[in-house]
């Protein structure tokens, strides 16, 4: 047993996995838990471990045309002409620490004493630093305000990760 890696078309990894299974290929999309903003409200939803990617196994062969003329899916994963492979035994890593990140706690959005910038209103370009979530949709930071550390709260939807 081969698995293979197909690199997929923006944001279409679920797109691709259907329409592979749906002609009866074996693949694997490995995912975790994570908290996102999405229309001004933090939500918890599935992303792909890999974005852009996914696994296919070939057990005796695969139709390599009819993979890449399916919907969602760019191309195979080749290096100098030679098509991608990966041991079964790292998709079976995988797997398990799949099964572990989606049952612990979900990759937060931010975390406490990292940096973030201040993206609209007055603060706008300012950094601080999170400090913590106050309710579903602010959160506390820790910013410099006339020479003096200040708390301060804002909309999450206000706050990106600074670089």
């Amino acid at each position: 047993m081969t698995w293979h890696v197909i690199h997929t078309k923006p944001r279409q990894e679920n797109r691709a996995l259907e329409n592979l299974a749906r002609q009866g290929f074996r693949c694997y999309l490995p995912t975790f838990k994570a908290e996102r903003i999405r229309r001004g409200q933090i939500y918890i939803g599935i992303e792909p471990l890999f974005p852009r990617y996914l696994f296919i196994c070939s057990d005796n062969g695969l139709n390599w045309n009819a993979i890449r003329s399916t919907k969602g899916v760019q191309a195979l994963v080749s290096f100098g002409g030679e098509i991608a492979k990966v041991d079964d035994q790292l998709v079976d890593v995988l797997q398990n620490v799949e099964n572990n990140l989606k049952t612990g706690e979900p990759d937060k959005l931010f975390n406490q004493g990292e940096k973030v910038q201040i993206i609209t209103g007055p603060f706008s370009g300012m950094e601080a630093i999170y400090q913590m979530s106050d309710g579903e949709s602010r959160a506390l930071v820790l910013m410099e305000f006339l020479g003096k550390p200040t708390k301060a709260k804002f909309d999450i939807v206000h706050l990106k990760k600074s670089c």
